[in-house]
């Protein structure tokens, strides 16, 4: 534990000397301009970032707008082909998915193939 020089936890510089003040008026002037540059890099790199965020954030916009839509007609889609279904038979339905089927088969085979 260091004990207090005269309510100081260090030896002050003498004052008499004007090398050593400015010495320090030197240093003190450099380490602020030092950080001058790192506040105004740190400024810019802030802005960068709120720009980005802003880009971000319009860019989900728009995608959450494109699932609801694409949500949207996939489930009229989807009411379409039950009332389908319902109204006319299952006949219409089986051959839906017998067609399904067949597309599949000759898309697979034409992978293969390739």
């Amino acid at each position: 534990m260091r004990r207090s020089n005269g309510g100081n936890y260090y030896d002050p510089l003498p004052s008499n000397s004007s090398y050593g003040g400015e010495f320090i008026e030197t240093e003190n002037d450099d380490l602020t301009e030092q950080l001058k540059d790192k506040v105004n890099t740190l400024k810019s790199l802030s802005i960068d970032i709120g720009a980005e965020v802003k880009y971000q954030d319009r860019l989900l916009r728009d995608m959450d707008h494109d699932f609801e839509t694409t949500g949207g007609f996939l489930s009229n889609t989807l009411g379409r082909v039950t009332r389908l279904s319902r109204n006319s038979g299952g006949y219409n339905m089986l051959y839906l998915i017998l067609f399904s089927f067949a597309v599949f088969f000759v898309l697979y085979i034409f992978l293969k193939l390739k």
